[in-house]
């Protein structure tokens, strides 16, 4: 029988560890990204209040394009950078989420980048 790793279980427990050092706080809130295999995910959120600030996902019915490729990636980023703006955010803390910073989780931070969010 051939045992596979459980990627998922190496992914929380790399989020775990990452979390133990970084927090958001309501002066530079945490964007916190999660990835699926037909979505991507991001929330703005401040740790100290336990308040999801802003939010923005592949799956809302306005957004055009599809969430699991790159430029997908690029538009919820440059839209949650475009809400956080909103609420007059300025600058986050990037939480990967346990993710390798390499595709849709780089697109993301990118098109957040682009939208004006500072990290």
């Amino acid at each position: 029988m051939i045992k596979r790793p459980d990627t998922n279980a190496q992914r929380i427990k790399r989020h775990r560890r990452v979390r133990a050092k970084i927090s958001g706080t309501p002066e530079r809130p945490r964007l916190n990204v999660f990835r699926s295999e037909k979505n991507i995910y991001a929330q703005i959120i401040d740790d100290v209040a336990g308040k999801t600030l802003c939010a923005a996902s592949s799956v809302e019915k306005d957004f055009e394009g599809s969430g699991s490729n790159k430029e997908g990636a690029r538009k919820v980023g440059q839209l949650i950078a475009e809400r956080a703006k909103a609420q007059g955010i300025e600058a986050v803390v990037f939480d990967r989420g346990g993710y390798v910073y390499h595709g849709r989780v780089q697109e993301l931070a990118e098109g957040a980048r682009e939208g004006g969010l500072v990290f």
